[in-house]
Parts: C-alpha cells; structure tokens; sequence
C-alpha cells in the first residue's frame, strides 16, 4: 500500500478479517508526516481474547488516500501501536471495498498465527474528561485509565540497585494474611502483572510484601490547581538488569518489579530528581511539587489556564498519568501536603483537625508515640508547642516508668485544645516590616514571626518551638534566651534577609541586658 502524497513509501499493510476496524503505526504517521486528527471520543482497544490492549486509548485517526493494486481511495485509520506491522485493514476496509482475495499468487496475505496480537475491536471509553475542565482536554491523555496501564519507557532516570559486597540476600518469610488480605495482595499481584509491571520470578532474592519554604513560594497566590499523578515510583523503570533485586515472595509466587516499588532505598530521592528535572523550568515560578503531588499557583487568575497547559504537556511528553478523582483545578483554596492554602493563608487540614480532637487518652508509649507524631506536623501552627509536650515527651524516654498523671493528661489535653483553635498563619509580605518574639523556658524556646495586617493587628505568619537538648537545659537564663533569638533568624532566615524593612524583636530584655555588661 502507498501513500499517494508519498508515492515512493511503501506501507507494510497487513489484511485481517479479525480486525473491526483500521490501524496505522504512530511512527509511520511520524515518518510520512501524515497530519492527525483527535477523535471525539477516545476509543479502547478490545483483543481477541476479550482483555483490553495495552497500548492504551487511541486518541487520534488520520485519512490517507492510497493506492492498491492501482486502485487509488481514501481510507481512514486509528492512529494505534500495532506490534511489527505498519497498518492494519480490517472488516471495515474488507467490507467497504470488497477487495478478491487472489489466493495463487500471493498478492493479499495473511500474517502467521504468532505474528501479533490483533485488535477484535474498538469500544468508546465512556465519560473519559467528565472531571477535567474543557481547556485541558487536549491533554486528555495524560487522564486516561489505559494509557496509565502501559510499561513506562526506560529513561535516564531508571534507578539502578546497587549490592553492597559480599552481603547476603534477604529471604524473608510469607506472612500470615486474613481471607481480606489475601483478595486484596491477589488483586493487587494481578493488576501490576496484568500491566506489565511485576513478573513472576525465580530470583533466589525476596523480601516480604506488608505494605517553611512553601510559605515563601506561595506569598500573593490566587488560584491554585492539584495534580496527583497514579503511582507516582512505579513511572520510573529499574534499571535493565536490576529487576531481580526486586523480588518478592507471596503465597501465589515469586515476583520482581520492572518499575521503581515503594519504599526502595533512595526510591523518593530518585523520583523527586526525576520530577524536578521534568519541572525545572516552572518550579517555585508556577509549580511546586513533592513526589507525585503537584501544586500549580498564580498571581493572575487570567494566566492559570497556561500555567497549567505547560504542566499538561511535560506530563504527556513524558508519559505521566493523572488521577482525575484526586484533581482539583481552579480552585481558591486547595488541600497540600495536609496544610490548607488560600490567598488568605495557611491552616490545619480539617481532617487532621477532626483525628486529634477525636484522639484517644493514650494507656501506653506506643500510643504517647503515634499522638506525638501525628501533632508535631500540626507543631507550625500551634505557639510553645515543645513546652506542652515535654511532660508527653518524658514519658518516651528510655528507662522511664510508665505514669499518666495531671501533667501528662494536661498536656494532652492542651495540645487537642490548640489544635480546635484553627489558627490561620497570614502570607508574608517582603514589603511590610516583621516583628519576631522570642522567649525561653526551663526546657524549651518558643518564637513568633508576624507582620502588621490591614487592621493594624500583628498576625502570625509562622510558630516555632523547640526542646533544648541536655547540655542546653544547663545554660544559665541569658544564654538560652540569646540561644532562642539565634535560633528565630535561622529558622526564618528565608523571610527576614529578604525585605529591606527594619525588623522588631521582642524578648525577655532583663535577661538579655547581662550581654551589654559583660
């Protein structure tokens, strides 16, 4: 088959009764500059055997006028991976132009039975953009369910595994599951291998299978749009050669990953580099972005549409997928991180709000450890957080005997108050003056950083708190309330070395006097 605007090319072309429709290579409509056209509606690919193709949704369908054995017509293709073959004409072409079949000489064929796997046939995927604004339906792509089940490509990003030597292979046990976890780790081994990102394996190798910069960044922002891409390590492939250093053992068989799995060591490091460097060009100008939570801000409202399309196309350059459902776009206030954003300022998600104001007394350490450990990502909003909790940070050292009493059940009870309080911290303006208080206690230093609002209130912008280590809690009062006010301008040096306005700093000043003296 020729291309009549390519006489000299010829296409491959593979007849198929089995196929409903056309298909024609990407990487031949590529070479011959064939222009594309987007489909409407997407379509999925349905195969033989009743899966869907891995190749994902087809977007795209060229017309190209050809010629056949002399007879020149249009036909029209789906722009689709087909294996080997360079187009593909199905029942649909068969039937259009009821071609004879001259079987003596050979000049229509048909491909061994091992060949490819061919398309049955092509299904709209129903509601494929219902979550995601008009503006960004080009980039449709980057949404789709099928596209997302497809092997990510081998980039300069794979993360290599590297053995230290002479170390032993973990071989690690098949633990015990309940009928429920057992549905969900077969459900979850049949997907990943399904889509080509697990195998089985043979590796003698297995571990066990158990599952104040933003602030800065974000000063004068109006608008806002979230994007959670669908498993954000398993984008990055390991590298050739190092997937049986994946391996894992379950009650249904061995398996290796072909992509980068949770909790692999330096696996948040490599994907964080991967992300930044797909997002240099934008990052802290229009994006931030922590693994695979991407944060889109502008000042102007009226630009945010292009802010995001630029997002849009790295992803879909790159092959990234999104979670429609986890999206949000154009929104005023937008959840990140666990900390609620808006033009206004930053607060608690509401909830982590809810989960500490329904927190359980602890009865053990564990349980003074888990409550202490979810409150101290809440410590930037709460003023003297290390004081309150030091008699619940107490009961966690080593060798100490379990007591809850009146200073412990105080302090718990303390920090769930604060917390109920919903304090906003305030964008900070370079512009306007800081003010910085500081103050130290026996065990801890606390400091405020604020500036003047339009009511002429001083509104904070950020709390710190901080326990004093052992040698620390042994400075005479002076030393630690200077110790406080070194530890402020380090902690918000980000802020204060970038106004030209004179800062005021409030403090215990008495204790202070004692370094003009000495």
């Amino acid at each position: 088959m020729t291309d009549q605007n390519n006489p000299t090319e010829n296409i491959k072309t593979l007849i198929d009764s089995g196929t409903t429709s056309n298909f024609i290579s990407p990487t031949i409509v590529e070479k011959l500059r064939i222009p594309k056209k987007s489909l409407e509606t997407p379509r999925v690919v349905r195969m033989l055997d009743g899966t869907l193709s891995k190749t994902g949704k087809i977007w795209h369908e060229v017309e190209i006028t050809v010629g056949i054995q002399n007879h020149i017509h249009p036909i029209s293709f789906l722009v689709c991976p087909i294996g080997k073959h360079e187009a593909i004409l199905g029942m649909r072409w068969l039937s259009s132009e009821n071609p004879k079949i001259e079987w003596s000489n050979g000049i229509i064929t048909f491909p061994k039975e091992e060949s490819a796997a061919i398309a049955l046939e092509e299904e709209p995927d129903p509601n494929p953009l219902v979550l995601i604004p008009p503006e960004y339906h080009e980039f449709a792509q980057v949404f789709g369910e099928e596209e997302f089940k497809v092997l990510p490509p081998h980039r300069d990003y794979d993360i290599g595994i590297e053995l230290t030597p002479e170390a032993s292979l973990f071989h690690g046990p098949i633990y015990g599951m309940t009928d429920a976890e057992s549905r969900a780790l077969k459900e979850h081994l049949d997907t990943k291998v399904a889509t080509g990102k697990i195998r089985p394996s043979k590796s003698p190798a297995g571990a066990p299978v158990i599952q104040d910069n933003l602030m800065a960044k974000l000063r004068k922002a109006k608008i806002f749009t979230k994007l959670d891409l669908r498993w954000g390590y398993n984008n990055v492939r390991i590298k050739e050669g190092d997937e049986w250093k994946t391996a894992f053992k379950t009650k249904y068989g061995s398996f290796e990953y072909l992509v980068m799995p949770f909790g692999l060591t330096n696996a948040a490091a490599a994907f964080q580099r991967f992300m930044n460097d797909l997002l240099h060009d934008l990052l802290d100008v229009t994006v931030v972005v922590y693994l695979d939570d991407i944060l889109i801000f502008s000042k102007d409202p009226g630009e945010h549409s292009k802010h995001v399309q630029e997002v849009l196309q790295q992803l879909a350059k790159n092959q990234l997928f999104c979670k429609p459902s986890k999206c949000h776009f154009h929104v005023t206030t937008v959840d990140y991180l666990g900390i609620q954003i808006s033009p206004q300022g930053f607060s608690m998600d509401e909830k982590k709000i809810e989960a500490v104001t329904s927190w359980p007394t602890p009865k053990t350490v564990k349980q003074v450890q888990a409550f202490l450990g979810f409150v101290n990502y809440l410590r930037r909003f709460i003023p003297d957080f290390s004081s309150i909790a030091r008699p619940l940070h107490n009961l966690t050292q080593k060798d100490k005997p379990w007591k809850w009493g009146e200073p412990e059940d105080n302090s718990f009870q303390e920090l769930k108050r604060r917390v109920t309080h919903r304090p906003v911290l305030a964008h900070s303006d370079p512009n306007k003056p800081y003010f910085l208080e500081t103050d130290a206690s026996g065990v801890a230093m606390g400091a405020i950083l604020s500036q003047r609002s339009e009511d002429g209130r001083l509104h904070p912008i950020a709390y710190m708190s901080k326990s004093f280590n052992d040698a620390e809690r042994n400075y005479d009062t002076h030393d630690k309330e200077l110790l406080a006010v070194i530890r402020a301008l380090e902690e918000w040096q980000i802020f204060l070395e970038s106004t030209p306005q004179p800062i005021t700093m409030f403090t215990n000043h008495c204790n202070l006097e004692y370094w003009r003296k000495s």
